[in-house]
């Protein structure tokens, strides 16, 4: 599990960066990737990275500002024509259902798989065996969200070398001990399961916050995250512009991130005004201050999503 950003600025691009895409990539857990957010221009982002848009499973909207959503149906469009046959869900607020059928309608845009809308309104959207994804109301002009994504846990190991010092070859016997069962073998010497299974694997948890002022939605989202994908549009010198534009600053990302427990923050989403990593390393070391566990987020950059150790 691993996130790459496609597109790190807010607003308008530049000829540095892009509007919002971030791609949480889970190549070896479902060989697929997700997105989250889709500006305009996101297509072209594609285009220079490794990514495969047949590969693209699943693509969560925070709310329908343009930097964020423009880029949809020419994404959705040039899928088909990049061998995207495997069906597509797109999840939103209220609107995203009616904006993508009209630009698709009016452009006879012809879609050659399945492609389905889930809009909602927070709670549980998704969940399957492995991963369940919860959606929270945030602060901003216009309905915005944040999304948890939980890994569920998976089952530990067996230790086969034990398990063959009590004379048990490979066979049915080993099934059941995955599974939990005591088993008895022809000796008659009975394995205890949780002697020899290690202990569950922890199901990581990434956070990706849309855009918001600081406000009591983030936390439940956040708390406990291995990872937080947080807006940071202004340095804190810019506060009260931030408050005025629905908007966090680089400290208020940190505060988050230390009063959840999270265990690394990633800031994203940033002026225009901050051209360079120059510029934008301030705000790293403005959130630093408060969550050490800071990095800044960069187009065409990998970012794996660490798991965290029991008792942390």
């Amino acid at each position: 599990m691993e996130v790459y950003f496609l597109g790190t600025n807010a607003g308008i691009p530049t000829l540095q960066r892009n509007v919002t895409s971030v791609v949480l990539r889970l190549l070896e857990e479902r060989r697929s990737f997700w997105m989250f957010d889709c500006g305009e221009g996101t297509q072209h982002q594609v285009l220079r990275s490794p990514l495969r848009l047949g590969k693209l499973e699943k693509i969560f909207i925070t709310h329908l500002h343009g930097d964020h959503l423009f880029g949809l149906p020419g994404l959705l469009s040039s899928r088909g024509y990049q061998g995207g046959t495997a069906p597509l869900t797109v999840y939103g607020p209220p609107g995203l259902k009616a904006y993508l059928e009209v630009s698709l309608a009016v452009s006879q845009s012809r879609i050659p798989y399945k492609l389905e809308v889930v809009e909602h309104a927070g709670g549980l959207i998704f969940e399957d065996d492995c991963f369940k994804v919860e959606a929270g109301l945030l602060e901003h002009r216009i309905d915005s969200y944040g999304y948890r994504v939980t890994e569920k846990d998976s089952p530990g190991s067996l230790n086969t070398e034990l398990i063959r010092s009590y004379g048990l070859k490979p066979g049915p016997l080993y099934g059941k001990l995955k599974k939990g069962e005591d088993v008895t073998t022809e000796e008659g010497v009975t394995i205890i399961a949780a002697d020899v299974i290690s202990e569950p694997k922890r199901g990581r948890v990434v956070t990706l916050l849309g855009d918001t002022r600081p406000c009591a939605g983030s936390l439940p989202l956040a708390r406990e995250a291995d990872l937080v994908i947080h807006e940071a549009t202004f340095g804190h010198d810019l506060a009260e512009m931030a408050y005025q534009y629905h908007h966090s600053t680089a400290r208020q990302a940190a505060e988050l991130a230390k009063e959840a427990g999270a265990l690394q923050l990633l800031l994203t989403h940033f002026s225009s005004r901050y051209s360079s990593g120059e510029e934008l390393e301030p705000l790293r070391e403005e959130a630093a201050a408060i969550f050490p566990q800071t990095l800044l987020a960069a187009e065409f950059c990998t970012f794996p999503v660490v798991r965290r150790r029991s008792g942390h």
